[in-house]
């Protein structure tokens, strides 16, 4: 019974993780003033939250909810590059904002020459390109094993380290990937959003990013401490950790940027005073 109210609870979060993300990404096409470099990583950000959510979360409600434990091998394999390709690029997106923020608030002059719509959208499109290729590479290197023993993995989902170490045969190319990819996609990006904001607070400008922090440390914290005491953890304690962890920022996201970022506020305020005008003069007519 506590799991039922544990994925019920997870479908809660889902469903405000879709009309948050689907709110924002609809703003920033509405309003044309939220049309600039830092929206275009902002959507971007939505986007990945929304599409990263509706690839975890309903299968893990189906599976765990519904009983339904058994995933064929190939469609395995699908799940997986989907969600890690999402819950990878949130990661790079965070950098993507950091770094706007920096040109920001330490080259303000030049900001417009440097971060221009060209230059997100390039940054943007990259991250995406590596990520992909990560994910392929670790997805394509689990086709090479083989499974002779048990095929139960304990997990919330797909999840790349206890599928490869259920192999069989060799499995040192996917243990070098899995301890490479922690690497590429979390501790890198983490040191850079770092040392920009220590650039930042040279300036004194450290409470203009409250926002983009609040969002670094509710991704970052979790899956680091998760990963870094997963020895000491209890394997149902880390899916319920590493299951919150992959849900609770997409829904936490498009709330922090609403109450944080002006533009935002003012995009809202308009919107809404346009529809009670239009109501008002339907009410006239």
């Amino acid at each position: 019974m506590n799991h039922c109210f544990y994925y019920v609870f997870l479908f809660f979060i889902y469903i405000v993780s879709v009309v948050g993300n689907t709110a924002v990404m609809t703003l920033i096409i509405l309003d044309h003033n939220l049309r600039t470099p830092k929206y275009i990583a902002i959507f971007n950000l939505a986007f990945t939250d929304l599409f990263g959510s509706s690839a975890l979360v309903p299968k893990v409600i189906d599976t765990f909810l519904f009983n339904h434990h058994y995933i064929p091998y190939n469609d395995c394999l699908t799940y997986m590059f989907f969600c890690y390709s999402c819950l990878s690029m949130q990661a790079l997106n965070l950098v993507a904002l950091s770094y706007d923020r920096l040109i920001a608030i330490i080259f303000p002059l030049h900001y417009q020459v440097k971060v221009t719509h060209r230059f997100m959208f390039s940054l943007i499109a990259s991250f995406w390109v590596f990520v992909i290729t990560v994910t392929l590479i670790s997805v394509g290197l689990l086709t090479r094993l083989s499974f002779c023993n048990s095929v139960v993995i304990n997990s919330y989902f797909c999840d790349h380290g206890p599928i490869y170490r259920l192999g069989c045969n060799d499995v040192t190319p996917s243990r070098a990937m899995g301890g490479l990819s922690p690497i590429l996609i979390l501790w890198l990006p983490l040191a850079f959003i770092l040392a920009t904001y220590c650039c930042i607070e040279r300036v004194r400008a450290f409470k203009t990013c409250t926002g983009h922090l609040s969002l670094v440390a509710i991704y970052f914290i979790p899956i680091l401490v998760t990963y870094t005491l997963s020895a000491k953890i209890h394997p149902n304690a880390r899916i319920i950790n590493l299951s919150l962890t992959s849900v609770i920022p997409p829904m936490l996201n498009p709330v922090i940027y609403v109450l944080q970022t002006q533009e935002i506020k003012e995009s809202l305020k308009k919107l809404f005073k346009v529809k009670s005008q239009s109501k008002i003069a339907t009410k006239h007519i």
